[in-house]
């Protein structure tokens, strides 16, 4: 399936997760008061701690609707109330949600950018998903060669400037889903494993010096204009919805 080919559909009813589906859900982290009033309680405490820290009011506000939309979704398919929600996180800081009846075991995962929140879930194993505003204040040439891989850096400079842009967040978001996916976030050395970036072209895990990836598939996501967006997963054979959340 191409990027070309999701949608972003808003669900008219009940949401159902098939065993061999992954859901991808787009969500604004912008929204209006009243929407915030209605998730802010349904967060923890040391969810609200944490967004006590922000500095500013945009940045709680936004935390307090990833989080909260989070819980919504979740409790959807786990079918349970979205504030008794428990969350455990391994040693790389990667969450997973405690309390939650075998039967019903779904895999999740978050990320945000900007002003857009992207949450997956599956029911067939760990994934990971990342989201990027792409700037263009940004040196894509001097990041690519301190983060990618001689492989990548060497793909990247084949590439017509005008494509560097969007060459650069493709691999960067792939590599993030990638190795959130894993579970084991900065601890993967971003250098030791290879990503297509070439605009056009099916986002893949192409090699790895530090692992085994022949199970591992990626999709490219498209949430929205000057936004790159990449699922990761262990897995072949699933099939992908995109839905757009929307407050009540």
């Amino acid at each position: 399936m191409s990027s070309a080919d999701l949608y972003w559909q808003s669900p008219s009813a009940h949401v159902t997760l098939a065993a061999d589906e992954i859901h991808v859900w787009r969500a604004s982290l912008d929204v209006a008061p009243s929407t915030i009033q209605f998730l802010l309680p349904l967060l923890s405490e040391d969810e609200l701690t944490r967004a006590g820290r922000f500095r500013f009011t945009k940045d709680r506000d936004r935390y307090i609707v990833g989080r909260g939309v989070l819980r919504v979704l979740l409790a959807n398919y786990v079918q349970q109330p979205p504030e008794q929600l428990l969350f455990d996180y391994n040693q790389y800081g990667k969450p997973a949600l405690s309390n939650q009846p075998q039967a019903k075991s779904i895999e999740s995962n978050i990320s945000h950018s900007h002003e857009i929140a992207l949450f997956a879930f599956t029911s067939i194993g760990p994934l990971g998903v990342d989201v990027e505003y792409m700037r263009e204040d940004i040196d894509y040439e001097q990041l690519a060669q301190h983060f990618f891989s001689i492989q990548e850096n060497a793909s990247l400079q084949a590439l017509p400037r005008t494509m560097w842009r969007q060459a650069f967040y493709n691999c960067w978001t792939r590599k993030e889903a990638y190795i959130k996916g894993r579970g084991e976030g900065l601890a993967i050395p971003l250098d030791q494993f290879d990503v297509s970036l070439k605009p056009g072209e099916p986002a893949a895990l192409l090699s790895s010096r530090e692992s085994d990836v022949a199970n591992w598939t990626m999709q490219e996501l498209t949430p929205g204009t000057d936004y790159a967006g990449a699922l990761a997963i262990n897995r072949r054979g699933w099939q992908l919805r995109c839905w757009q959340w929307l407050p009540s």
